[in-house]
């Protein structure tokens, strides 16, 4: 069995509306939980792989209490949470269909992650037993003290020989607290193995222009090879960087797929056209999951692309952030299983 994967991010109370509605056109909200680096733990331990899920959260709160319950039962260690004062952070989904795009109202300020800052988490007994850490750039972009804690995180990782990955998840609307996003990622970057990103992360968080238009049906897949040798020549400590490819048709249809350049050679994924869309919030932390499994236990960085763009495909079937799907069905839609058949 591999070493545990480490995930560090905010954990939150996820509140949309039942089916599309839009919010409040019946007084009812489907609680749920979700965030990013949790959706990534979640998803590995759906594949069989040991997880471990870092952060802060308010003590003596039953929504947290909650919210743990629910991460044990998937399977993910929780036992490095750690408890300090603040709130527990919550965002309201409103689910787009066809014209009409989804919509996230965040409300976190001052939740116990955002006042969490450097030597609140002891990383050396979090990391131990160890061999891969996964961040995204969404918890360096919560607060000042929270992107100190980031860095930390992943030099102490980085010192302890860990692979770390990071998914660079540009939050426009969470960047607020002074710094610009590219001045923090840039240094936490250094840190990295392996980057996950769409092509406005790399513009938005690491300052790097792409030469790619994201609002057209339709993409250039030659000019992602470009924007992928632009962030390696840049940052020399990377392996490797994912670009997910999502050509977004309506909030219900999407094409999907991915590459990835390891320096060797530049790799392009099957493309998937993905209609009637169920729930699409995750499905980059699919990606990122799908894609720490494969460099973990598949043979080549092809099979590990394409099962994570498969795993990220059929998240978009599944309702809430987790991703509840095993290695077995991914496997079965990369053999072409893709009908949709009833399995009797």
């Amino acid at each position: 069995m591999p070493n545990t994967t480490v995930t560090f991010g905010e954990l939150m109370l996820r509140l949309a509306p039942p089916g599309f509605e839009r919010f409040l056109q019946t007084p009812q909200f489907v609680a749920t939980f979700g965030g990013g680096e949790a959706n990534v733990a979640v998803a590995l331990a759906m594949f069989g792989l040991p997880a471990s899920f870092v952060t802060a959260l308010p003590d003596k709160h039953p929504i947290a209490e909650a919210a743990i319950g629910e991460l044990r039962r998937m399977g993910v260690d929780t036992t490095h949470i750690v408890r300090g004062k603040g709130r527990l952070g919550i965002y309201y989904l409103e689910a787009g269909a066809n014209q009409r795009p989804s919509k996230v109202v965040y409300d976190r300020e001052g939740s116990a992650i955002s006042r969490a800052k450097p030597g609140d988490i002891s990383w050396e007994v979090a990391f131990a037993g160890a061999g891969w850490f996964h961040i995204t750039g969404i918890t360096p972009a919560i607060s000042a003290s929270a992107a100190d804690l980031a860095l930390e995180s992943v030099a102490r990782a980085h010192a302890l020989g860990l692979t770390v990955s990071c998914d660079l998840n540009y939050r426009k609307n969470l960047w607020k607290w002074g710094k610009p996003a590219a001045e923090v990622m840039r240094e936490l970057v250094r840190s990295v193995d392996i980057a996950i990103a769409n092509e406005e992360d790399v513009q938005m968080a690491l300052g790097i222009q792409a030469d790619v238009d994201v609002e057209t049906g339709s993409l250039d897949r030659g000019q992602y090879q470009k924007l992928a040798e632009k962030v390696l020549r840049e940052f020399t400590n990377l392996q490797a960087i994912a670009i997910t490819l999502r050509e977004s048709r309506s909030a219900s249809h999407n094409g999907w797929s991915a590459c990835l350049h390891n320096r060797k050679e530049f790799l392009l994924s099957r493309h998937y056209e993905i209609t009637h869309i169920v729930d699409r919030v995750g499905g980059g932390d699919s990606f990122a999951a799908g894609l720490i499994y494969g460099i973990r236990v598949l043979g080549s960085h092809q099979e590990a692309l394409e099962f994570a763009v498969a795993a990220s495909c059929l998240k978009h079937s599944v309702p809430g952030d987790f991703n509840r799907v095993t290695v077995d069905e991914v496997q079965a839609l990369l053999k072409g299983g893709g009908s949709g058949r009833v399995q009797r």
